[in-house]
């Protein structure tokens, strides 16, 4: 009895383990595919953009919002009320306080707007405007770095918790290479439905023979962990391959080889390309700087000649207003010297008087003070003397018998 009730114990143990190995497992299934989708969905998303703009009606677009949507509200906790019961809360309370250190953050006016009143819908405003703003990574990365408070937002086995949150930063970055264009009153944000995704996109993605024999592995590890609670007996047969799958890994290694062919020759030519302009650059660049020390050298010679001429222009103009105050100066000086030259005018003229007295002062020379073409001046001029002549002013001037005493 002892030994059938350790026995019923030990099994109620087991069975107990193997649920809880596989409640991990599905979760851990879980996290992976959440991050998977949402690789996908960020290459989907920049693929569109390189042909049209993403808007709030683009499918890329909303496929991608719900995934991240999910992805935040993966085992989010509830928020405990006053009664003691949990109400189901949206990732917004969770950013909104994870997310309060960014610098120019938007969480005031996502928190102001008056169109968008639950907490879902602002959750999904902040989502676009941070797109349109470029800084969703940086929003991201600032609350994974505050572990205390997602540990207080999230349960374990969250996908923020774990090592998957570091890849999905990595992604988001992508997306900061997107002009996004978002109307945050459309029905995108209303907050009645939950977020739904799409699947099918993803469908005609083709999985690479890597990934078909790390899933290979995987199983077996999966089988291999699966098995340990249970007895040797329950092992299955090993995984054997059939020549038809050896074939078609071979095609697949086939195909995989010529795409990478392919790629490597359009690389090679795409790099030639790019050398051929990186080296018409170089040249136009030299050419430039050529151009450029060419106009230095002859705008500095400009220069200098301007210099020199306008040095010249400023000598004369001083040499101009040097002229100018010298015939202000003679003419002021000619001015003040005028009275003295008429008194020495009349001091000659005084003088020529005197001389010319001195001269008629005989009796003889009294008969020209009248015309000489009176007859009484010309008998008195014939009734001079031998001794008294009429001298030349010339001879009068220079005899010395004639100077002024």
């Amino acid at each position: 009895m002892a030994s059938r009730s350790l026995g019923g114990l030990s099994g109620s143990r087991g069975g107990g383990g193997g649920r809880k190995n596989l409640s991990a497992r599905n979760a851990a299934v879980e996290r992976r595919n959440l991050i998977t989708v949402c690789r996908f969905s960020v290459k989907t998303l920049i693929d569109r953009s390189c042909f049209e703009t993403i808007d709030d009606s683009s499918p890329e677009f909303n496929n991608f919002a719900a995934i991240l949507e999910q992805i935040l509200s993966h085992r989010l906790k509830g928020q405990v009320t006053w009664f003691g019961y949990e109400s189901p809360r949206s990732f917004w309370d969770y950013i909104k306080v994870a997310c309060r250190k960014v610098s120019q953050n938007c969480i005031c006016s996502i928190e102001n707007m008056e169109n968008v009143s639950s907490s879902r819908a602002k959750g999904r405003a902040w989502i676009r405007v941070a797109l349109m703003e470029k800084h969703l990574s940086e929003y991201i990365s600032t609350a994974l770095r505050d572990f205390k408070t997602t540990r207080r937002f999230y349960e374990e086995g969250a996908i923020v918790l774990g090592e998957e949150a570091n890849m999905l930063a990595g992604m988001l970055l992508g997306l900061n290479a997107i002009d996004f264009s978002f109307c945050l009153k459309g029905e995108g944000l209303d907050g009645n439905f939950p977020a739904v995704i799409d699947y099918t996109p993803y469908l005609k993605f083709t999985q690479s023979s890597d990934s078909i024999s790390s899933d290979e592995e995987e199983l077996r590890t999966l089988g291999s962990s699966g098995s340990e609670s249970s007895s040797p007996e329950n092992v299955g047969p090993p995984f054997i391959m059939d020549e038809n799958s050896w074939f078609n890994k071979c095609k697949r290694v086939k195909q995989k080889y010529q795409l990478t062919l392919e790629q490597k020759g359009y690389l090679e030519e795409l790099l030639r390309l790019r050398e051929d302009q990186l080296s018409e650059s170089v040249s136009q660049n030299k050419v430039l700087l050529q151009r450029i020390e060419d106009s230095d050298l002859a705008h500095k010679l400009e220069k200098e000649q301007l210099e020199y001429i306008i040095v010249e222009l400023q000598d004369q103009l001083k040499s101009y207003q040097s002229l100018d105050q010298l015939s202000a100066e003679v003419s002021l000086s000619q001015t003040s010297l005028d009275p003295g030259q008429s008194q020495e005018g009349d001091g000659k003229q005084d003088t020529l008087n005197s001389i010319s007295e001195g001269k008629e002062d005989t009796p003889s020379l009294l008969g020209l003070c009248g015309s000489l073409t009176s007859v009484a001046s010309y008998k008195s001029l014939t009734s001079l003397k031998s001794n008294d002549y009429l001298a030349s002013p010339t001879t009068e001037m220079t005899s010395p018998g004639l100077t002024p005493s």
